[in-house]
């Protein structure tokens, strides 16, 4: 029997990494985000995520590739990506909830 895989998470939603994107949200839920690293920097010896794209995107597979796109946005530095991608979703489960 495979091992249940663990994922870093973040306000209780998984983040996923592949290369300079990463997948914030279940792909079980009706959106994701997809952040998109453009640029990084060096900061205390360490490459870190400067400049990252955000897309909120639907996980329904029946939605056109074209209207897949909810929200776009850019930010500056991980951590503000993460506020507002886990600002989208909260919202979108709210209203969904409706």
């Amino acid at each position: 029997m495979a091992a249940k895989e663990e994922f870093f998470t973040y306000k209780q939603r998984p983040l996923v990494r592949s290369k300079d994107t990463i997948y914030y949200g279940r792909m079980t839920d009706p959106y994701v985000v997809m952040m998109h690293i453009k640029s990084t920097k060096e900061q205390d010896g360490q490459q870190v995520a400067d400049q990252i794209s955000l897309q909120m995107i639907s996980t329904d597979v029946t939605v056109p590739p074209d209207k897949m796109v909810i929200r776009r946005s850019e930010r500056q530095g991980l951590y503000q990506a993460l506020d507002i991608a886990s600002t989208w979703l909260d919202r979108m489960e709210r209203d969904g909830a409706k």
